[in-house]
């Protein structure tokens, strides 16, 4: 089972959009999101060993629940998960968890909400009740609406990406290190030195520091000393750049905002949050 951890506070980010090429692995990664926010072992969570965990992996925790399309009287799939079942899940979300700390709602292929049902879970997701985590699980994060999207942290899983771009994934490294080392002075140089890259080479530098920190926040790569906080917050920042690069804003300005707005690190790299 894949590791998870937690920050010092404990928390998860209230919603994510867990996104990957495959349907089977978009579930997979939200299933272990899910065992983590359950998980009543010691250290690295999910310990895939405790009780919590057994049943979240059997899919039979009374704290995680799965909404998916309904099928109709014929046995026929819906086309649309629908306002219906938002409302359901509304009502449901503020009754108190049966026996873990957080309740977790799964929302398989997110995207098949339809329109009125998105905008019904807007303020759900914005303000949801304490210790609620949602999940929404899409292949194509573009088919939800801009204003769930930006609700949510968002997972890319990049799961059988033929090539890596290399220099990219150096400079999303030199990132992290820059802010996990807690100088703001430093990390300015260092957004300064890179600010002349072409558009092609940002962009595909926001993709890689998107992908590593995601890996981060789920414990697949050390967190350098960055709490889950930060992480997420550094997520939702390369992901307005992205948006930013899409307008074709200057370089300047998107390493500008990097050097302003990056959340710092503790300057202790060698110990996990």
């Amino acid at each position: 089972m894949e590791e998870l951890r937690f920050s010092d506070a404990g928390r998860l980010f209230h919603a994510y959009i867990v996104s990957a090429p495959s349907r089977e692995e978009c579930l997979r990664r939200a299933r272990t999101l899910a065992a983590a926010a359950v998980c009543t072992g010691a250290g690295p969570v999910p310990c895939g060993k405790c009780r919590a965990c057994r049943k979240a992996e059997s899919g039979i925790h009374p704290d995680i629940t799965t909404i998916r399309r309904q099928t109709d009287d014929k046995g026929k799939q819906r086309r649309d998960i629908t306002v219906d079942q938002v409302c359901w899940m509304i009502g449901d979300a503020y009754v108190l968890p049966n026996e873990a700390e957080r309740k977790v709602y799964i929302i398989e292929e997110a995207e098949t909400m339809n329109p009125s049902a998105q905008n019904k879970a807007l303020k759900l997701l914005e303000e949801p009740p304490k210790g609620v985590i949602f999940l929404l699980c899409t292949t194509n994060p573009e088919q939800l609406l801009p204003t769930v999207r930006s609700r949510c942290a968002e997972l890319k899983g990049n799961a059988g990406k033929a090539e890596r771009d290399e220099e990219a994934d150096k400079l999303a490294a030199a990132y992290v290190k820059a802010v996990s080392g807690g100088d703001r002075a430093k990390l300015l140089r260092w957004c300064t030195e890179n600010e002349g890259l072409d558009n092609r080479s940002t962009a595909a530098f926001v993709d890689s520091a998107q992908e590593l920190l995601a890996d981060m926040l789920c414990g697949r790569k050390s967190r350098s000393g960055l709490t889950e906080e930060k992480l997420a917050g550094m997520i939702r920042l390369m992901e307005r750049c992205g948006s930013y690069l899409k307008v074709n804003t200057g370089i300047k300005h998107i390493f500008g905002l990097l050097a302003v707005d990056s959340p710092l690190g503790s300057g202790n790299r060698g110990k996990d949050n």
